[in-house]
This record gives C-alpha cells, sequence and structure tokens, in this order.
C-alpha cells in the first residue's frame, strides 16, 4: 500500500471517530421540570384507569366479576377518574365552574363543523350530477358491444378501438 492511501484510510477513520463520540461528548441534557413530570404522570394515571375500567367492563361482560361487586368497583374508578381530570384541568388552567361554558363552545364547535360537512355534501352532490350527466351522453353515443372482445362501441367508432375488427 502506498502512503498516501494509508493516511487517507486513517484521516476517514478520524473524522467517523469524531461523528460518532460527538454526542458523547455534549454536555447538554434535556431536565423535565417538576410540573411537567407531574403532569406526564397525571396523564399516565388517566390512561391506567381508562384501561382497568375498559377491562373491568369486559370482564363483567364475560361473567368473570360478580354482579355485586363489579357497581362498587366501576365506581370507585370513576371517582378516581375524576379526581385525576380535575387535577389535569388544573394544570390546563381551567376552572371546574366554567363546564356550562366549556360545554357550550363545544356545542357551538360541533355546529361549525356540521355546517361545514353540509356545505361540502352540497358541492358533492354538484359534482355526482355533472358525473351522472357525463355518464347518460357517453350512454346515448353508445351502440353496442364488440362481437370479438366485448369492448363498448360508440356510433362513430368504424373499428374496435380495443382489438380493431371492422364493425359492419
Amino acid at each position: 500500500m502506498d502512503i498516501g492511501s494509508i493516511l487517507l484510510i486513517l484521516g476517514l477513520l478520524l473524522l467517523v471517530a469524531l461523528y460518532l463520540s460527538k454526542p458523547l461528548m455534549e454536555r447538554t441534557s434535556t431536565l423535565v421540570s417538576d410540573e411537567e413530570h407531574e403532569y406526564s404522570a397525571l396523564l399516565a394515571e388517566r390512561d391506567r384507569i381508562l384501561n382497568a375500567l375498559q377491562e373491568l367492563d369486559f370482564d363483567y361482560t364475560l361473567g368473570k366479576i360478580p354482579e355485586e361487586s363489579y357497581p362498587i368497583q366501576r365506581e370507585s374508578l370513576l371517582q378516581h377518574g375524576a379526581a385525576i381530570l380535575r387535577q389535569i384541568d388544573k394544570f390546563h388552567g381551567e376552572e371546574s365552574t366554567d363546564v356550562n361554558e366549556r360545554l357550550e363552545a363545544a356545542i357551538e364547535a360541533r355546529r361549525i363543523e356540521k355546517g361545514r360537512d353540509e356545505a361540502l355534501t352540497l358541492e358533492d352532490d354538484d359534482l355526482e350530477e355533472l358525473i351522472a350527466m357525463r355518464r347518460r351522453e357517453r350512454s346515448e353515443k353508445s351502440i353496442g358491444f364488440c362481437s370479438q372482445c366485448g369492448n363498448p362501441l360508440l356510433q362513430s367508432d368504424r373499428f374496435c378501438p380495443k382489438c380493431g375488427t371492422p364493425l359492419s
């Protein structure tokens, strides 16, 4: 081997080593505040309670849980879940007294969304009407099908556009 190729390989190895060691040398870390950690724990607890409720309902429908204990367990999970949701709302700065206002805002948003859907439906109806009109025009010009390949034929065709069979 030539000395130049050895130096080139060593240079490439040095660049690769520097590139791979760069993340290890950096001392930046993402610290999570106590508030973010608590919020994340609340979200995880909410998900755990929802999963527990789903499993409880499923087990009850399968008959694995006695009828006497099911309502007690379900009510306990619902109360715990409601407490967790109240704590999550506090993180968002939402007061529990504004429930009616939040409900009205959600209803209004739903009405606006429904109005947009109806407008899109009207546009779709116009488009569907144009498509139906185009299909009627095409079917009026059609004179049948090719006897050789079954391709649809138009009045202006002298030969089958697919197989070339002359039309008589």
